[in-house]
């Protein structure tokens, strides 16, 4: 494991553990995989907020389009039986097709090139008013000319992957269900993963939630239902732990066999950039991909109805992640992100030295929360607020066992100025002076902000003025 690696992932647990304090987030399930072996499988929150029933790593949730990457795999693990080729006319092997949509090859379907309908005459299955499409809706949709024309650009489509389930069964003269379970998930090793629901007696399921608006409040959407014949697109049942073993074996590197290497090169080299987006991205055959150089990742997200996922691999450095989220507003992309920069910031900086390690912590205002996060010979002054906690942060240079400067800094910041740790009778830190600033910990911000709201409700039943930036009776000494 890289020396770097425990001390990244120390803190991405943290901070996540905060951001889901922070948005009112239901919960969050972290996983990361090493070199093939789990290093990190953490949750916090609730699976359902109905009952407060604590998230564990082993609830399973809906991941959504994380389906198109095990059927993309299933096709590739067809292919190098010889049972068909990317280059393939999908209606050599489907019938009742238009007779363009017909022609298309499955490369095409596979990384969404075809230009088929995204999600058929009507996508309000995503907003559980109908069921999603059966065998007689898909074939109907299917029946109609694309919607663009071949391979002119990127257009993602959920009923051409349900295609793609049917050419499975055509193939192999088996349900998709029983075919991608024995074939993908069980030769892969995953043990809490299904194709759809429902799932055996006993596995826990997380509950969905709404966002808080209209309401003002969050709704459980259960997410228990069938996805028909879109199970191929975005039926899957898993867990963070799970995804993160799967699309670890996709990694070129991987000792694993679910897949030759040829093929893996094949399913997750970007293929097609997405147009008009803000981020560039691209996408393979069943994966999508982002970033640049040694960051460079594939991966995928999902979203359903009460759930958001993402999940990114790092061939140049053998990790991968995945974060699940059982809200419609869960943050999983933007924490994946941030994830990605604190593993690059410890990767570029190191490990904590020993003359830093222990000033490592959490340090609270009425303002804002920093977070000093030792690596390499310096401290970070991190804000676990952003999405990005690392972005912008203050570089404090350790010069005693208790004293440091502020050696880097934003121009806004504090730069150059010294940064003191107090310690109480007992020897411990009791207080952080950062800039003449003191933060202090968590329970003395809560104190002080109940003070401020007694004194203040006090105020104003007497009618009298609370005197602006009097500090309550309760900071005590050295405030």
């Amino acid at each position: 494991m890289p020396n770097w690696l425990p001390e990244a992932l120390d803190y991405i647990s943290r901070w996540i553990e905060f951001q889901v304090r922070l948005l009112d987030q239901p919960g969050c399930v972290l996983a990361v995989v090493h070199e093939g072996q789990t290093v990190l499988d953490v949750a916090c929150g609730c699976a359902d907020l109905r009952t407060g029933e604590p998230l564990s790593p082993r609830h399973r949730a809906r991941v959504a389009s994380h389906s198109k990457t095990f059927t993309a795999a299933g096709i590739m693990k067809l292919r190098e039986r010889g049972a068909v080729g990317l280059d393939d006319r999908i209606g050599a092997h489907v019938p009742g097709l238009h007779a363009t949509l017909a022609e298309s090859r499955l490369t095409q379907l596979l990384s969404h090139t075809s230009g088929v309908v995204r999600d058929g005459v009507t996508g309000d299955q995503w907003f559980d008013r109908r069921p999603f499409a059966d065998e007689a809706e898909l074939s109907a949709a299917l029946g109609h000319a694309p919607t663009i024309e071949p391979n002119t650009r990127f257009k993602y489509s959920n009923y051409g992957y349900g295609l793609l389930g049917r050419l499975i069964e055509a193939v192999t003269g088996e349900p998709y269900a029983v075919w991608i379970r024995r074939e993908v998930i069980d030769a892969a090793g995953l043990a809490e993963t299904v194709p759809d629901m429902p799932l055996r007696a006993g596995e826990p399921m997380a509950s969905g939630h709404s966002g808080k608006l209209p309401l003002g409040r969050r709704v459980v959407l259960p997410g228990r239902q069938s996805t028909n014949a879109l199970a191929p697109a975005t039926g899957f049942v898993s867990t963070a732990a799970d995804l993160a073993r799967f699309f670890a074996q996709l990694i070129p590197s991987s000792k694993s066999e679910l897949l030759s290497v040829a093929s893996r090169r094949e399913m997750t080299r970007p293929q097609w950039r997405n147009p008009h987006s803000t981020f560039e991205r691209h996408y393979g055959l069943g994966t999508m991909s982002g970033g640049v150089r040694d960051w460079w990742w594939f991966g995928h997200a999902g979203g359903f109805q009460g759930f958001l996922s993402h999940t990114a691999a790092l061939p140049a450095h053998d990790v991968t992640i995945a974060i699940v989220t059982n809200a419609i507003d869960g943050n999983a992309y933007q924490w994946l992100a941030g994830a990605l920069q604190i593993m690059e910031t410890f990767a570029r900086n190191g490990p904590a030295a020993d003359s830093v390690r222990d000033w490592g912590g959490r340090w609270w205002s009425i303002w804002s929360t920093t977070d000093l996060v030792p690596m390499g010979a310096k401290v970070l002054a991190a804000n676990p607020a952003l999405p990005m906690p690392l972005a912008d942060s203050s570089e404090i240079t350790v010069s005693g066992p208790d004293r440091g400067t502020i050696a880097v800094a934003n121009g806004y910041g504090s730069h150059g100025e010294a940064v003191e740790r107090i310690r109480g009778s007992d020897g411990q830190v009791k207080e952080l002076k950062l800039a003449g600033t003191t933060l202090v910990p968590e329970e003395r911000v809560a104190a002080e902000l109940k003070a401020c709201d007694t004194n203040a409700t006090a105020g104003a039943s007497a009618g009298t003025a609370i005197r602006p930036g009097a500090p309550p009776s309760v900071l005590g000494d050295g405030t």
